[in-house]
C-alpha cells in the first residue's frame, strides 16, 4: 500500500496536544515530505517552552506514522520559533512575526471580500484596486488590503508611496487614496526590496496587516490575494471571517484551468464564492473600432454558468487601464467606458448585498 500526505495528515490529526487540539488543527506540522515509504516532517511550536511540552506528542506522532501501512521510516523533528522578537524601532512596527492562534476579524469591518485568482498575470490586482475605488464612489466605506506579500503592487497602482505611522509600535495607521483606506507591506519596504520569508512569517505578516491596522469603520474590506492556493489563502480563509471571494480570470483556457483550482480551494476552505469576473475579455481598436478576442471569448461566463455562480461582468483589455494604473490613478476614479464597467460591477455587488 502506498502512503500519501493525506493519510499522514489524517493520522497526525489524532495526536492530541496537552492544551487542546491536535497537531493538525493547531497547524504545527511543517515540511511534510512523503517519498515512497519514507516520511519526514517538522513539529514547529510557538516558543521553546511550548516545544518542551510537546515531547510526548512528538513521540506519539512518530509512532503513529511509523505504524501506517506502507511506511518504512518516519523521522520527526521538534523545533520552535525564535524565543523573543526584537523590539520595534521607535515609531515603527515589526512586520513578519509568527501568527497568533485562532480566527480574527478587524474591529469595525462589516464585510471582508477576497479577490483571488489561480494564476498570476490576469489583472487581479488591477480589478481589486479599481473595484475598491468604484465602491467608494458608490458611497461605501472601503478598505483595500494588499495581501500579495511577495509582490505588492497596490502602492504603485493607488499612487501612494508614504510610510504609515505607528505611534506605539503596535498599531498601524493606514493611508488613504481615491476615497479608499489602504494598507500594503509595500508601504513598509523599499520598492525594489524582496521579501524572502517562509510560510509562518507570511502568515504572521498577513494577520498583523489585518488586525494591527486601525481600519476604522468600514462597510467592506477588499483583500487583494496573491496568485495560487498557498499559505496566504489558507490563513485568510481559516483565520478570518470572510464574507466571500471573487475569482478573476481571463477567458483563455490556460487561465481557466488555474481559476478552477482557486474555486476548488475556496470551496474546500468553506469560503463562499460570490461570483466570477472576466478580465481582458476583448480588445477594441481605438482607431478603427474593431473588436478582437485575443484570449478567447466568453470562457469565464460559461464557467460561471456551468458552476451555477454569478457572472459579475466582463472587462475589456484597455491601454487606458494600464496607463492609469502605472500613473497611480485607477481608471475607476475617472470617467469613460472603463470607469463605467467597474461601476457596473460595484453596483451589482451593492445591489446583491455583497458590498
Amino acid at each position: 500500500m502506498t502512503v500519501t500526505r493525506e493519510t499522514v495528515l489524517d493520522a497526525l490529526g489524532e495526536v492530541a496536544l496537552p492544551d487542546g487540539g491536535s497537531l493538525v488543527s493547531r497547524d504545527l506540522v511543517r515540511a511534510l515530505a512523503v517519498e515512497g515509504g519514507h516520511v519526514r516532517f517538522v513539529i514547529e511550536a510557538e516558543t521553546p517552552e511550548a516545544a518542551q511540552a510537546l515531547g510526548a506528542a512528538r513521540d506519539r506522532a512518530e509512532a503513529i506514522v511509523r505504524a501506517l501501512p506502507g511506511v518504512q521510516e518516519a523521522k520527526v523533528l521538534l523545533t520552535a520559533h525564535s524565543p523573543a522578537a526584537k523590539p520595534a524601532p521607535s515609531g515603527g512596527v515589526r512586520i513578519g512575526r509568527h501568527p497568533d492562534a485562532g480566527p480574527s476579524r478587524p474591529s469595525g469591518v462589516d464585510r471582508i471580500l477576497a479577490v483571488g485568482s489561480g494564476k498570476g498575470g490576469v489583472g487581479k490586482s488591477t480589478v481589486a484596486a479599481n473595484l475598491a475605488v468604484a465602491l467608494a464612489r458608490q458611497g461605501r466605506r472601503v478598505g483595500l488590503l494588499d495581501a500579495d506579500i511577495y509582490g505588492p503592487s497596490l502602492p504603485r497602482m493607488m499612487g501612494v508611496n508614504r510610510r504609515p505611522a505607528s505611534p506605539d509600535g503596535k498599531t498601524i495607521l493606514p493611508l488613504t487614496a481615491h476615497g479608499v483606506t489602504l494598507m500594503s507591506i509595500g508601504f513598509l519596504l523599499p520598492e525594489e526590496e524582496a521579501v524572502i520569508w517562509r510560510g509562518p512569517m507570511l502568515m504572521g505578516a498577513l494577520q498583523q496587516l489585518l488586525t494591527q491596522v486601525a481600519w476604522g469603520e468600514l462597510d467592506i474590506l477588499i483583500v487583494d490575494m496573491p496568485p495560487g492556493t498557498g499559505d496566504i489563502q489558507l490563513t485568510l480563509c481559516q483565520r478570518t471571517q470572510l464574507t466571500g471571494a471573487i475569482v478573476v480570470s481571463t477567458p483563455q483556457d490556460v487561465a481557466l484551468l488555474d481559476a478552477r483550482k482557486a474555486l476548488t480551494a475556496f470551496r474546500t476552505l468553506k469560503t463562499p464564492v460570490l461570483g466570477l469576473i472576466e478580465n481582458m475579455s476583448s480588445y477594441i481598436c481605438p482607431k478603427c473600432g474593431h473588436e478582437a478576442h485575443l484570449f478567447g471569448e466568453g470562457g469565464v461566463e460559461r464557467e460561471a454558468e456551468r458552476l451555477g455562480l454569478p457572472f459579475l461582468g466582463a472587462l475589456p483589455l484597455s491601454l487606458e487601464v494600464r496607463v492609469s494604473g502605472d500613473a497611480g490613478r485607477p481608471v475607476a476614479a475617472g470617467e469613460g467606458p472603463m470607469a463605467d464597467a467597474y461601476l457596473g460591477i460595484a453596483t451589482h455587488l451593492v445591489a446583491g448585498g455583497m458590498a
